[in-house]
């Protein structure tokens, strides 16, 4: 689906000591192709170890928008994941957040 008004960001966070994924990575990565005008995240993809956890991730993260819903998003995560990675999702998606920040600031989007 990538096309000119669509952009691909990821937002990093230091994993945990104890996961699975700790051993495979350092750190938690949340990556998602953006619609560049309204932020709203088309696809999400993570580190987490498993298929099912990074399923669920993009099930969770998809459709909010980092321009108005990130609340959303971290309310989502925090109520509804509860593993080890808790703490890295939720720096994770900030990070993704100030990354389209940045790119917003840097580009002339209407």
């Amino acid at each position: 689906m990538a096309t000119e008004h669509t952009c691909f960001i990821a937002g990093h966070a230091k994993l945990p000591e104890g996961m699975a994924a700790k051993s495979v990575f350092d750190s938690l990565t949340i990556t998602a192709e953006v619609d560049r005008k309204h932020g709203v995240i088309l696809e999400a993809s993570c580190t987490l170890a498993t298929d099912h956890g990074r399923q669920y991730i993009h099930d969770l993260l998809k459709g909010i928008s980092l321009k108005t819903d990130v609340a959303e998003a971290e309310a989502l995560i925090a109520r509804q994941y509860k593993g080890k990675a808790t703490n890295a999702l939720l720096a994770a998606i900030l990070d993704l957040h100030r990354q389209y920040e940045t790119m917003q600031e840097g580009n002339d989007v209407t």
